[in-house]
């Protein structure tokens, strides 16, 4: 057979989809092994003794692990709402006003956060931090400064994400709305916020997730009373897992892709009902 044959078409995508299915599994088999071992009956977490939902139950008593959790959603929450607000606000400057003064500055500390070790970002806020309580006596460490230090960081990874949806749309489309009388704030709520929609739900999940699973932040901004999820998990990792941990992860992927779900759902829809909007606006005025 010549070495030519082997690069005919069919074997070209049975070799990617080899190496697709390849690339899924490492990422996605893990996880799978996670919730499998959930409902493992055996108090190590890698041996299978048999199916079991106890660690469910246990978990329902496991305040430490549960109140973790409850602050992580919270923070990331939160987070989420304000790096995408910010970050939109932040993306508009910097792809509508190409010249103004100190864009050069504004962009570089945007993007700052997205290119400096999480150590280095924790250790300066918590100086930062450190100082304003000597001096005011607030803020104390807890979940008011963790969702601080989240949003620094969730606001540079949602600025980009917008910001790349922002330089792709037509510009004649606002100035168009410009045209026909109105005002530049009616024209981001109307025209510019419905055609980014699906950046700013991207940009929500993806700081979300940031914030969720965040460790180094959070153990330099957290307090007494105050530990997330992540680091919960982290002190216990020290002494040995048992599945109930396994179980608070599989909680948390189930709802994280519930609501993945949900969301690209909605948008799906949304994408339909703009394409038959447009279909019929062209029909109209050709008829």
């Amino acid at each position: 057979m010549s070495g030519r044959a082997w690069f005919s078409p069919s074997v070209a995508r049975g070799f990617s989809k080899l190496w697709l299915a390849a690339g899924y599994a490492f990422l996605y088999l893990p996880i799978v092994a996670l919730i499998v071992y959930s409902f493992n009956d055996s108090p190590v977490a890698n041996v299978w003794r048999g199916f079991t939902l106890k660690w469910y139950v246990a978990l329902a008593d496991d305040t430490e692990l549960l109140d973790g959790l409850w602050l992580s959603l919270r923070v990331a929450f939160l987070c989420a709402c304000a790096s995408v607000v910010l970050g939109t606000l932040a993306a508009v400057a910097l792809s509508r006003y190409r010249h103004f003064t100190g864009r050069t500055l504004f962009a570089g500390m945007v993007s700052a956060p997205l290119v400096m070790p999480e150590v280095i970002i924790g250790l300066s806020l918590l100086l930062l931090l450190v100082s304003v309580q000597r001096a005011f006596g607030f803020p104390q460490r807890g979940m008011a400064t963790l969702w601080l230090g989240h949003v620094l960081l969730g606001m540079a990874y949602a600025t980009v994400v917008v910001q790349a949806r922002l330089n792709d749309l037509n510009p004649q489309l606002e100035e168009a709305a410009l045209d026909l009388g109105a005002r530049p704030w009616q024209v981001f709520a109307l025209v510019t916020l419905p055609l980014i929609a699906p950046a700013l739900v991207s940009a929500w999940l993806l700081t979300f997730t940031l914030s969720l699973d965040d460790v180094v932040l959070s153990a330099f901004l957290g307090g007494p009373g105050a530990t997330p999820m992540p680091l919960v998990i982290f002190s216990r990792a020290r002494l040995g897992l048992n599945p109930s941990v396994n179980a608070v992860a599989a909680v948390t992927v189930t709802v994280v892709a519930l609501a993945v779900a949900l969301a690209s759902a909605l948008l799906a829809r949304a994408e339909r009902r703009r394409a038959l909007e447009k279909t019929a606006a062209q029909r109209g005025r050709l008829t």
